[in-house]
């Protein structure tokens, strides 16, 4: 949950949003639970049963016009019957000036009254992608997460089977870290997994046997960046002793995926054994994952040249 003390503490201004707390300082502490707005002009002329609790109620120009041309009376029946409802907060676009009435229920009802210069349109798409970012969903996970080809792969495994090692591979063949051992999951919106490195560590990387290294100081600033997408995880898993090859589906027909903060990630389970090259291993997967997403399914085409030429086969 986020307080809206916790929306101004975040520097919001950065994001190209200034807020500026006017009234009601003593409900700082009210959470924001959505990162929807509500413009929802008709609350003010009685249909106050529109507004949704946890979202915050912005008032546009037309709002602020609408009260500023009612009785004083008729004013606060309808700011006391909107400020009812459980919203957090109250935001003014455009650096309209607030009217006493309006200060004097944000102070009496505890419903902190903020003030923006960004014009309302521009305030509503600003503040939504501020929310969505302090809210979203979190996970930690120990991996290792690279950009490949401009694809995020997320490798994942027991400890010690090789993630940082392959990993060093790829940013020798050219491709870029983003996170070693410790990476930091948001989701964002519907469908997408940002994966980012926690601020300590960020640019290193642990292999055994050479210790703590510094990517960047190593390879250059184009060996790393902040944060990626997740589209692809990889699972390095170990052979069963004595085995030539591992059990599943060997044609690669089937689609496995693996769940992330409640979303479906395309999965690639990678056989790890003497003699096998992960990082060129993981970079061909890399390819093909985005030749999947281009439509074209190696495995799938070839299966059905294969079921046609027995078809024809037959016909003869």
């Amino acid at each position: 949950m986020l307080t809206v003390s916790g929306l101004l503490e975040g520097r919001p201004e950065s994001a190209g949003l200034p807020l500026e707390l006017v009234s009601g300082a003593t409900g700082v502490d009210r959470r924001i639970a959505s990162p929807h707005i509500q413009k929802t002009g008709l609350a003010l002329a009685g249909f106050d049963h529109y507004l949704q609790p946890g979202r915050i109620l912005v008032f546009g120009e037309s709002e602020i016009r609408f009260l500023d041309g009612l009785e004083p009376a008729a004013r606060r029946q309808a700011l006391t019957a909107a400020f009812a409802h459980d919203i957090p907060c109250v935001l003014v676009t455009a650096g309209l000036d607030p009217s006493a009435d309006l200060r004097a229920s944000a102070d009496r009802h505890r419903v902190p009254l903020l003030r923006t210069p960004v014009p309302t349109p521009v305030a509503i798409a600003k503040l939504t992608t501020v929310l969505e970012d302090a809210l979203a969903l979190r996970e930690v996970v120990h991996g290792v997460l690279m950009d490949i080809l401009g694809l995020g792969v997320l490798i994942v495994g027991e400890s010690g089977i090789g993630k940082s090692e392959c990993a060093l591979d790829l940013v020798v063949r050219g491709h870029r870290l983003v996170a070693d051992d410790v990476v930091e999951l948001r989701r964002r919106g519907e469908t997408a997994v940002i994966g980012t490195c926690p601020e300590l560590t960020r640019h290193h990387m642990e292999v055994r046997g050479l210790g703590v290294i510094n990517i960047r100081e190593l390879f250059g600033v184009a060996s790393t960046r902040a944060s990626k997408r997740i589209e692809l995880v990889v699972r390095l898993e170990r052979w069963p002793d004595g085995s030539a090859a591992r059990d599943g589906d060997r044609l690669g027909l089937d689609d496995a995926f693996y769940e992330v903060l409640g979303l479906k990630v395309p999965l690639v389970q990678m056989p790890v054994a003497p003699g096998r090259s992960l990082a060129i291993l993981v970079e061909v997967a890399a390819r093909n994952q985005i030749l999947r997403a281009r439509g074209r399914h190696a495995a799938r085409e070839l299966a059905a040249r294969l079921e046609r030429a027995l078809g024809q086969g037959g016909d003869r």
